[in-house]
């Protein structure tokens, strides 16, 4: 069963709570996508970078996209903040933000998959690569997604059994 909001809880006070806690939950997720973003960006100036194949080529291209785009999106609800402050849309920022936190953290899990894919095509094999970026694309979506998807139909079946049975 979800927790209760604090009593006496304005509407501004759980708005100004939920963009707290979304700001919160971000800085988790930015410094990951930062990081494999800024080691992607290393990537093409080593010297055996040279020795890829067109296709972990394109490859490394499109994980170096999909970090950019998940940096960008996580990073965009400060930014959001920040330029509608005190216009009085904190309503709209908080539902807004939660959405492109959301995708910055769906196109980071497709990064990660890719980053994966690239690196065990060129130590191993195109045939592992593909099972190993799967099992990992499948592992994060069954944390990010599936729990918390699961857990919420848990409690909503838990709250309906409660509700019937009285």
């Amino acid at each position: 069963m979800p927790s209760a909001p604090p009593q006496n809880e304005s509407e501004a006070d759980r708005l100004n709570r939920n963009f707290n806690e979304l700001l919160q939950e971000l800085r988790v997720t930015q410094n990951g996508t930062q990081i494999l973003f800024a080691f992607l960006l290393t990537v093409p100036f080593s010297s055996r970078f040279g020795s890829v194949t067109p296709t972990q080529r394109a490859v490394y291209f499109v994980a170096l996209l999909l970090a950019a785009f998940s940096a960008m999106l996580l990073i965009t609800p400060a930014v959001m903040h920040r330029v509608m402050f005190r216009q009085h849309y904190k309503k709209e920022l908080v539902h807004t933000a939660s959405r492109v936190a959301l995708l910055g953290q769906i196109l980071l899990a497709f990064a990660v998959a890719a980053s994966v894919f690239l690196v065990t095509d060129y130590l191993y094999s195109r045939a592992l690569a593909f099972g190993m970026s799967t099992g990992v694309l499948l592992w994060t979506t069954a944390w990010f997604f599936g729990l918390p998807l699961y857990l919420r139909a848990r409690s909503s079946q838990d709250e309906d059994d409660t509700t019937s049975s009285r």
